[in-house]
């Protein structure tokens, strides 16, 4: 054996040994990139679910709209129609208003004017199975929503504000108006003469 050869053995020997070099936090990086990625799934299957909601809500929206505009034009598509029927109504009333009730006439008077009566009775039964209404409010307290005040009539048998003469019949058609009734409304005497034509409608 070579004794030059027992030194260089000692140094290698006891020389450290290096490990191989690791580039810093790459595990770490490498755990949190799949981390990252799920997050940025989730937030966006959120935004995506969000926005479903939203169109779904929107389209209920636009269903009940939809359904709401065929029931009105349903109920109210006769509406003009209407108006032109009451009008018949009114004559058949002002006829039988015209007979005096306490006017015996007998024989085919009285036959006719019970004819009208039947006939206006029919027309408005009519009217009602097709969701037309009649207003008679007289007695009742004055409504901007249903009554045109015409005028006004100083009593102090009748409240301020109650109906006291139905001038002309109003009509609703199902929950609408129709036209309004035009009535005489009492006020409190000593307030002046009665206002012609007193239009308080809205």
């Amino acid at each position: 054996m070579n004794d030059n050869d027992t030194p260089e053995r000692e140094e290698d020997e006891a020389a450290p040994q290096l490990e191989p070099a690791e580039a810093p936090d790459a595990g770490a990086a490498e755990a949190a990139e799949p981390a990252d990625r799920i997050a940025a799934l989730e937030a966006e299957i959120a935004e995506l679910k969000d926005r479903l909601l939203r169109a779904l809500a929107e389209t209920e929206n636009v269903r009940r709209r939809a359904a709401k505009e065929r029931e009105d034009t349903a109920k109210y598509a006769t509406a003009a129609f209407a108006r032109e029927v009451v009008k018949v109504a009114d004559n058949l009333h002002r006829a039988l208003e015209s007979a005096s009730e306490g006017d015996k006439r007998g024989g085919a008077s009285d036959a006719l004017i019970e004819g009208v009566r039947l006939t206006e009775r029919e027309l408005l039964a009519v009217l009602e199975r097709h969701g037309i209404r009649r207003i008679d409010p007289k007695g009742e307290k004055f409504s901007h929503e249903l009554h045109e005040a015409m005028f006004e009539i100083p009593t102090a048998d009748h409240e301020p504000g109650t109906i006291v003469q139905v001038m002309e019949p109003g009509y609703v058609i199902h929950d609408r108006l129709l036209r309004p009734a035009r009535v005489g409304v009492a006020k409190a005497p000593g307030g002046g003469t009665p206002e012609a034509h007193l239009d308080t409608t809205v």
